[in-house]
C-alpha cells in the first residue's frame, strides 16, 4: 500500500475518492432518512432506488463506447463537476426552505447517473495507471479510499444530522466534490487515450460513420465476452452482487427505525459498521485473493453477506445488528476487490469500460425488480422477508462464482491478442 501512494497518479486517487465518497455517503445516508422520516414507508425508499436506476440504463449502452474512447481522467472532472453543482444548488434550496420532494428524487437521479458513468471510468483508469503486477494493490488502494470515505460518513451521519440537517450536509457533499475535482487534476497531464491493439483497430471504411462504427465497437466488446466462459460467469456475479448491495438502501434505516428503534444514531451505527469492516478488508483482500484465487475468494465474500442478510431480520439488538453490518461490510470490500482484480486481468484496457457496462447494465435492470419487490415485501409482509431477498441474491451470485472454468488468465490474453 505504501509502494502505491507513491506513486502521484495512484496517490491523487485515493486522495479524491476518500474525500469524496465521504460526502456523497452522508449524502445518500441524510436523503434516505429523510425521505423515510416523511413518508415512513419503505416503498418510498423503493421508488427512490428505481427512479435513480431507469435513466443510467439508458445511458449505459452509450456510455461504455465513450469511456473506451476519451480521456478517462477527464470524463471523471467533468462529472465531478456537474454532480457537485446540482447538490449545491439542491443544498441552497434546502437551506433557505424552499425544497420540495420532487427536488430530492432529481437530484438522486443525477448524482445516481454520475456514480454509474463514474465507476466504470475510474476503474478502467485505474487499470490504465496500474502495472499488470500491480492490479490488485491497486484495486485494494482504491477501495481503501472509497472505504475511508464511507467509514468518515457512517461515523458522522448519523451523529450530525439532527444538528445540521439535509441541508448542512449537501453542503458538506458539494465541498467534497470540489477536493475531489482538484485531485483528478493532478493526477497526471495532458489527454491520454487508450489505442486499440492491431487486432481491433477500427476499419478504415467505418472510420466515418459515428453509428456504424458505435455498433461495431459494441459487437466487438460481446463477441470478447461470449468467447470466455470466466469473464461471463464472474459478470454474473458482479451484476447479482450490485443488485444486493444497492437494493440494501430500501431495507438499512427501515432497521434501524422499525427493528432496533434506535432513529438517526442506530443508522448511524449500522453504516459505521459496515464502513469499519470494508475498510479493515483493504488489509487482507488483495493478498488473500492472490492466495485462494478470485474465484474463490468472492463465492466466500458473497456467502458471507448472504448468511448475515438472513440473520439481520431476526436481530433485535444494536450492537448486534452493528457486528453483523462489520462481517457484511468486510464481504462487500473483499468481494469487490477480487472482482474487479479478476476482470481486469482478464480484460484488455480498451475493452474495459464497455465490458463492464454490460454487466452494470444488467445488475441496475435486476436492481429494478428487486428494489421494488424488496420494498413491497418489507412493507406489507415483513422487514425480514425483504431482507431476505437480499441475501439470496448475495447466495446465487455465490453460486455463479463456485462454478469451474477451465479458462486460466493467461488463455485470455491470447484471445485478447485476437484469434
Amino acid at each position: 500500500m505504501r509502494d502505491m501512494l507513491q506513486q502521484r497518479g495512484l496517490r491523487f486517487v485515493f486522495l479524491a475518492n476518500l474525500i469524496s465518497m465521504m460526502g456523497s455517503g452522508m449524502n445518500g445516508a441524510a436523503l434516505n432518512w429523510s425521505i423515510l422520516q416523511k413518508t415512513h414507508s419503505e416503498m418510498s425508499l423503493s421508488l427512490l432506488v428505481v427512479l435513480q436506476t431507469i435513466p443510467a440504463m439508458l445511458l449505459m449502452p452509450f456510455s461504455g463506447v465513450i469511456i473506451d474512447r476519451e480521456d478517462r481522467r477527464h470524463l471523471v472532472m467533468w462529472l465531478d463537476a456537474a454532480r457537485g453543482l446540482v447538490v449545491l444548488t439542491v443544498a441552497l434550496l434546502v437551506v433557505f426552505h424552499h425544497s420540495h420532494m420532487w427536488e430530492l428524487y432529481a437530484m438522486n437521479i443525477v448524482i445516481s447517473i454520475g456514480f454509474w458513468l463514474f465507476w466504470p471510468t475510474i476503474n478502467a483508469l485505474l487499470q490504465e495507471l496500474s502495472a499488470e503486477d500491480q492490479l490488485g494493490a491497486s484495486n485494494s488502494l482504491l477501495m481503501a479510499g472509497v472505504q475511508g470515505g464511507w467509514l468518515l460518513a457512517g461515523a458522522f451521519v448519523g451523529f450530525v444530522y439532527n444538528h445540521i440537517g439535509l441541508g448542512g450536509v449537501l453542503l458538506i457533499d458539494f465541498a467534497t466534490y470540489v477536493v475531489s475535482f482538484l485531485c483528478y487534476f493532478g493526477v497526471r497531464k495532458g489527454r491520454h487515450v487508450v489505442k486499440p491493439v492491431d487486432n481491433f483497430a477500427m476499419p478504415e471504411h467505418l472510420a466515418g460513420d459515428a453509428m456504424r462504427k458505435y455498433f461495431h465497437e459494441m459487437r466487438e466488446s460481446f463477441a470478447f465476452i461470449r468467447k470466455n466462459r470466466a469473464v461471463v460467469l464472474m459478470g454474473i456475479a458482479w451484476s447479482l452482487f450490485l443488485a444486493a448491495m444497492l437494493t440494501q438502501a430500501v431495507t438499512t434505516s427501515p432497521i434501524s427505525d422499525r427493528i432496533l428503534h434506535s432513529g438517526a444514531v442506530g443508522y448511524g451505527w449500522l453504516n459505521f459498521g459496515w464502513a469499519i469492516g470494508a475498510f479493515v478488508s483493504v488489509a487482507y483482500a488483495a493478498r488473500v485473493t492472490t492466495r485462494i484465487g478470485a474465484r474463490h475468494a468472492v463465492a466466500v465474500c458473497m456467502g458471507t453477506l448472504a448468511i448475515c442478510s438472513f440473520f439481520m431480520g431476526a436481530s433485535h439488538f444494536l450492537w448486534l445488528s452493528v457486528t453483523l453490518f462489520f462481517f457484511m461490510g468486510s464481504g462487500r470490500g473483499w468481494g469487490g476487490i477480487a472482482i474487479t482484480t479478476d476482470m481486469m486481468q482478464r480484460v484488455p484496457k480498451h475493452f474495459m469500460g464497455r465490458v463492464q457496462n454490460t454487466f452494470y447494465f444488467f445488475g441496475t435492470g435486476l436492481q429494478i425488480f428487486t428494489a421494488l419487490l424488496v420494498g413491497y415485501v418489507a412493507h406489507h409482509f415483513g422487514l425480514a422477508r425483504g431482507i431476505a431477498i437480499i441475501g439470496a441474491l448475495y447466495a446465487i451470485a455465490a453460486f455463479s462464482a463456485m462454478i469451474p472454468t477451465r479458462e486460466p488468465v493467461a488463455e485470455l490474453a491470447e484471445v485478447a491478442a485476437g484469434d
